[in-house]
């Protein structure tokens, strides 16, 4: 499909836009432009179009509103030392989204249509991306139902939308590493669930137990399975990874529960390159304390696309605390960070081809 490009009547001047840029934070900074794909029912995928950035007028009995038929990715776009653009593996946010699409009853997204309204939105923002250290552009496509109507069935109409935001880094504490408060009354995701789609409202069901982790002084809330409360899962939006003493490490298995994470796979890779030993399996917490007071465990790493790789020094539940080694961050966490970074930033060898230049 070819994009209409629609006129901005107001582009944010240049100076105002080189200050919001310099320090952006993340996630309250947003670009001048937006893409737009419309569907029906009847004629599919069409209208493609990029245009200002502006607010969206919906009707009261808009569906998504009612029955929360929505659906979103998270990638970021990084400008290269030689000026060059990039994305990081958006193919694999495209299939994600359509899996996400299937268990929310929403239509399907042709993938070549994701990547090239990414890049379309890019290329016309290419003046946002933030000069401070380690800053991209963070893209959020999303979906959701636009049909006006009141009853439970899938909608007929959706639209699907890219809006682009400056980051810079996700965590603002300072904290060598981050600090996790262990939720023992709240769950994120049950067996049959939507907890291996990327859909609002299981953003929405952490955002109670997340309050209450920052409330007692903790970065962020790690949630146990449903059924036993047990087996660990995910934090609030990040995959985790438990490092041992003879260099092996384990991840939390996909089931269902747990969100299948763009950067956890590429963690996984870059493991495996290392030649070092990676098992997807389950992991208690009751052993996860025992291996971090055991000195077994060295170190545990939070990743996903906002934070990327990210050191857990501290884990708190209300009759228990523990420290990860020296709670801080460790060798492996590091130079995973490192390597992915590099690869992303284009300052590092890409051997797997996950570097999408535009």
């Amino acid at each position: 499909m070819d994009f209409a490009h629609l006129p901005h009547p107001a582009p944010v001047p240049g100076e105002t836009r080189a200050q919001a840029i310099a320090d952006p934070g993340f996630g309250s900074v947003f670009t001048d432009h937006m893409v737009t794909i419309d569907y029906h029912a009847e004629k599919g995928w069409h209208s493609p179009r990029i245009g200002p950035r502006e607010p969206l007028i919906i009707d009261p009995a808009c569906a998504v509103l009612h029955y929360a038929q929505e659906i979103f990715e998270g990638l970021k776009a990084y400008r290269h030392p030689d000026g060059s653009l990039a994305m990081f593996r958006p193919e694999v946010n495209a299939a994600r989204l359509n899996q996400s699409a299937d268990r929310l009853a929403m239509p399907r997204l042709p993938e070549d249509l994701f990547i090239a309204a990414c890049r379309e939105l890019v290329l016309k923002d290419r003046d946002w991306f933030p000069t401070v250290d380690g800053g991209s552009l963070y893209l959020r496509p999303f979906m959701f139902a636009s049909e006006a109507f009141l009853g439970v069935r899938p909608a007929r109409e959706y639209k699907f939308l890219v809006i682009a935001s400056p980051v810079g880094n996700y965590f603002k504490s300072g904290a060598p590493a981050v600090s996790i408060w262990v939720s023992q009354d709240y769950v994120r995701a049950a067996p049959g669930g939507t907890g291996a789609a990327k859909t609002g409202g299981n953003y929405a069901a952490s955002l109670v137990p997340q309050a209450e982790a920052i409330a007692k002084g903790h970065d962020q809330v790690v949630f146990l399975d449903a059924v036993e409360r047990r087996w660990i899962e995910e934090l609030g939006g990040m995959n985790l990874f438990f490092v041992f003493d003879d260099g092996s490490v384990i991840t939390p298995p996909l089931g269902g529960t747990i969100l299948p994470g763009v950067t956890r796979d590429s963690l996984i890779q870059l493991l495996r390159d290392e030649g070092l030993t990676i098992r997807e399996e389950r992991y208690a917490i009751d052993q996860w304390r025992a291996d971090a007071a055991s000195g077994r465990l060295v170190e545990t790493m939070a990743c996903g696309t906002a934070a990327v790789v990210t050191p857990v020094g501290k884990v708190a539940a209300p009759d228990f605390e523990f420290t990860i080694g020296s709670g801080g961050p460790g060798q492996l966490t590091t130079r995973l960070r490192e390597r992915l970074v590099g690869i992303q930033r284009g300052e590092q060898p890409d051997p797997h081809g996950w570097v999408v230049a535009l």
